[in-house]
């Protein structure tokens, strides 16, 4: 099948490959004339495991193009996704400017049926408004040719997209056009040999499911960072409670992992998102807004830590930081609980020496060079001239490292672990003091 996608980000890129790499045709668009000659010469703008691979294979054998040339790209697909940015507002709401951008730009040079897919995240009622933007350039026209818009949200997680979409869970198609349909069955049935994996609804109920889909995922964090600060308060220890409740099938052991905070592109924009559409609605989403909430204290809470350690006094202290991403397996900072932490050590008066396998040139790009930060090589090189270590983003590397060199190398000999990877009792006799997430009583 000939396929548009429009927007070389994420979910744009994952997309237009991974259906490249099952046979289709697809030309990617996007404005960012940079972007798409580093994308010609094989460059990929994001970390993505397995990604780079398949986006080199399928435009050496012909079936992935990128362009420009917004113009070709619409003549080029029947199919035409809209896969752009659609970033929070300052009111919380998403901003669609770029999704009408598109849909329109579709409009202007469509001169047969074209399926107008939104492929971005976007609040319910999108569709209509997209299918209201090429109605009013087609009304010019005369004869004009027909489309139908269909909403088909993505579900990949970073660190996993390309297994997300080549073996997803389920396929959201938000349809009331028999014949758009079946297009896209066509187009997702090597995704779902094993059993049909379409789910066909109407578009707003489509809209909705992604998201409630992040909302409560969002959610689950959220409660479990709820229990984590009380079972500190109360002497439990939240790992022992995490075991407890996730036995329970109905509960489960996904996404009951405390911790220093959620990040990301998706979970803050979308439950901001969310909020906002509730409120649009004049409808009060109390719990999701207590989920954001919680998730923006949460963030804090690290540094609270490390302050009550040091007497309220960070002046002239050194934070080694393990994890500049947002979680494991990306380069991706966005609303990132390392950001939130050197923020807080700086205005304290503290420095901070960073470690990331993959968000070093990310961090740099954000925060760019200055005399309190310092940008190391190694997570080892990281807490030379340490005070304390303090870990962010549960990357593999970091899961078992070598206590007794940390022991040696951290002036104040203690761990702050924000994502509970290690055993409290192992570090302890090792020689350093530790503390984690719910995992002990407060810092005296």
């Amino acid at each position: 099948m000939r396929v548009t996608v429009h927007g070389t980000g994420y979910v744009g890129l994952v997309t237009g490959a991974c259906l490249a790499e099952v046979g289709n045709h697809v030309t990617c668009i996007d404005v960012d004339a940079g972007k798409i000659a580093a994308l010609n010469r094989g460059e990929i703008p994001i970390y993505e495991p397995g990604l780079e691979d398949i986006v080199r294979r399928n435009a050496a054998a012909g079936r992935l193009k990128f362009t420009t040339d917004i113009s070709s790209g619409v003549h080029h697909g029947s199919i035409q996704f809209i896969a752009v940015g659609t970033p929070k507002d300052e009111d919380g709401s998403a901003d669609l400017r770029h999704v009408l951008t598109v849909a329109r730009a579709i409009a202007t040079d469509m001169r047969d049926y074209k399926v107008i897919i939104t492929k971005s995240t976007v609040p319910v009622g999108t569709a209509d408004k997209v299918r209201q933007a090429v109605e009013d350039v087609l009304a010019q026209r005369d004869p004009a040719p027909s489309f139908d818009v269909v909403s088909n949200p993505e579900f990949l997680k970073e660190g996993a997209a390309v297994g997300d979409f080549m073996k997803p869970d389920r396929i959201i198609v938000g349809s009331e056009s028999q014949q758009a349909t079946e297009l896209l069955r066509a187009l997702y049935e090597p995704f779902s040999r094993n059993r049909d994996k379409l789910l066909v609804m109407d578009v707003r109920s489509a809209e909705l499911t992604k998201y409630a889909a992040n909302a409560m995922l969002a959610t689950k964090i959220s409660f479990m960072n709820e229990l984590a600060n009380l079972a500190e308060i109360c002497g439990a220890d939240i790992e022992q409670v995490r075991l407890g409740i996730g036995s329970d099938p109905r509960i489960g052991f996904e996404f009951i992992y405390p911790g220093c905070g959620y990040g990301g592109s998706c979970f803050p924009k979308d439950v901001s998102a969310l909020v906002r559409s509730a409120k649009e609605h004049q409808f009060d989403m109390q719990l999701v807004r207590a989920v954001e909430d919680v998730n923006d204290r949460q963030k804090r809470v690290l540094f609270t830590k490390i302050e009550r350690f040091f007497g309220g006094d960070l002046r002239g202290r050194t934070v080694a930081l393990w994890g500049l991403a947002f979680k494991p397996n990306t380069d991706d900072m966005r609303e990132a609980s390392s950001s939130v932490l050197m923020q807080q050590v700086w205005a304290a008066g503290g420095r901070v020496r960073a470690y990331d396998p993959k968000a070093a040139g990310e961090a740099r790009r954000i925060h760019g060079e200055r005399p309190d930060l310092d940008y190391c090589a190694t997570a080892y090189e990281a807490v030379e001239g340490a005070d304390v270590l303090a870990v962010v983003t549960e990357w593999q590397e970091f899961r078992s490292p070598d206590f007794e060199l940390l022991r040696d190398r951290l002036a104040a000999r203690a761990i702050f672990d924000g994502r509970n990877i290690y055993d409290p009792v192992l570090v302890q006799r090792m020689g350093l003091r530790y503390f984690g997430i719910g995992r002990n009583g407060p810092i005296p």
